[in-house]
């Protein structure tokens, strides 16, 4: 047992580029008696993953006494739970923060504007841009319906638990403005109208505090720099200090790689039909341990990631429907509900709407196409199994043909795959002579001639 699971962690730390340390920027690690500021990547979509990555990395920098932390940003969004996480961590971390969205081109959209703000000290690097913060439950980067002066909205209803939830995010992101001294005004337009800047006009907009376009203008921008940090003011002095980039641990790797939508539905499926396939052919082993581990690891990632928990009950029932295909002769009814079931389970299971936590179209489609031709394979094999003819019991002598053993003129003995069975004839019978068989009673046949 402890051979397929060790098996699988090997495959699954090296499935997925994303999951792997984050390259080393310029600097290094230096001598402990030299000064190093910790380097973070905050890159791709905000999950549990990246989540535990920076609130490890700020506890590494408390330990090491590290005079600020740089935490580079390239996000598209993500999970609110992990965003708020790592908000939670920044705030509460014992030195400053430093968020720098970067290199150019990179972005801190959606939860990564959150993030940004939250940090003591926000950079971006040219041809960068920040924003597009609504709540992915009202629709992603959609706009909010706007309000008027009387405080009605002026577009398509919102829904209670739709205002709720945009006042509970406009709420936070003022709130965290508000204590870093930046904009909020343009953050609740971020939230409540999807807005965006790029660099300069956020800089303009006193929506970040400066613009550098490598590190090393970085460094040279925050000598002697002045922050709040827990109520008191806190000069930062970057001359001579190396930025160490901190790389995820192999744990880290490892739920990144698990807590990924197209990972952890591939293992929801080994571990389905692991199970079903140990069902069918028992003793195998082999097929139901790597099917309960598979299984258990897929439902861990899943209570971290968006769940719909009513698609999750979609894919079994449905797994279970074409299984039964196996069993039951339904010819085809119930693996075609089970494979709709399927399909549209998979298609729920996830939130769309979160930034890279969706599932692959295609994937789902593959995977319907297999299941579908499985499934034709099957009604075609029990549809010719029910046209053979039998080939055991009562009904396979029928038409089957005897040799008569005696002179048969009403009832005698005749030869029938080697054994003698009384039959009754409908016109005499020479002793030798071949006659089919055309009913059978008890143990006693009925014959004619050929």
């Amino acid at each position: 047992m402890r051979a397929p699971l060790i098996a699988m962690m090997v495959l699954l730390a090296g499935a997925l580029p994303a999951a792997r340390a984050a390259p080393s920027a310029p600097g290094g690690i230096v001598p402990a008696s030299g000064r190093a500021a910790i380097g973070l990547e905050l890159r791709g979509a905000i999950g549990p993953a990246t989540a535990r990555y920076v609130v490890e990395g700020l506890r590494t920098a408390a330990s090491r006494a590290a005079p600020f932390v740089i935490l580079r940003i390239d996000t598209p969004g993500g999970l609110e739970t992990s965003m708020r996480e790592i908000i939670k961590a920044i705030l509460a971390a014992p030195m400053p923060v430093v968020g720098y969205v970067a290199p150019s081109g990179a972005r801190a959209a959606s939860a990564g504007t959150y993030i940004l703000y939250a940090c003591p000290i926000a950079a971006m690097a040219p041809a960068t841009n920040v924003g597009a913060a609504t709540p992915v439950s009202l629709g992603g980067s959609e706009p909010a319906p706007p309000t008027g002066k009387s405080g009605a909205s002026s577009g398509p209803p919102m829904s209670a638990e739709q205002r709720k939830i945009l006042n509970d995010s406009i709420a936070y992101i003022r709130s965290l403005a508000e204590l870093r001294g930046r904009n909020v005004k343009w953050a609740e337009q971020a939230v409540r109208g999807a807005a965006s800047l790029p660099a300069e006009d956020a800089l303009r907009e006193h929506v970040v505090d400066l613009i550098a376009p490598d590190l090393a203008s970085l460094l040279g921008e925050l000598n002697g720099r002045t922050v709040m940090l827990h109520g008191h003011a806190v000069t930062l002095a970057s001359t001579g200090v190396t930025v160490v980039w901190l790389k995820p641990g192999w744990r880290t790797r490892v739920l990144a790689v698990i807590t990924n939508p197209m990972i952890a539905y591939g293992l929801l499926l080994i571990g389905i039909w692991g199970l079903i396939f140990e069902g069918l052919h028992p003793g195998g082993v082999l097929p139901g341990v790597v099917g309960v581990i598979a299984l258990l690891v897929a439902l861990f990632a899943f209570q971290l990631l968006p769940t719909d928990f009513a698609g999750l009950a979609l894919i079994g029932v449905g797994s279970a429907m074409m299984a039964g295909e196996f069993f039951f002769p339904t010819y085809g009814s119930l693996g075609i509900g089970g494979l709709i079931a399927f399909v549209v389970g998979s298609l729920v299971l996830f939130d769309s709407g979160v930034p890279g936590m969706h599932l692959s179209r295609a994937l789902i489609g593959a995977v319907a196409f297999v299941a579908g031709l499985v499934i034709l394979g099957i009604v075609y094999l029990g549809t010719r199994a029910l046209r053979r003819p039998p080939t055991t019991g009562v009904q396979a002598m029928v038409g089957g043909t005897v040799e008569a053993e005696e002179d048969i003129e009403g009832s005698g003995r005749v030869r029938y795959g080697g054994e003698l069975w009384n039959a009754m004839a409908s016109a005499p019978l020479k002793r030798g002579q071949r006659a089919r068989i055309v009913k059978v009673e008890g143990l006693q046949l009925w014959v004619e001639p050929l």
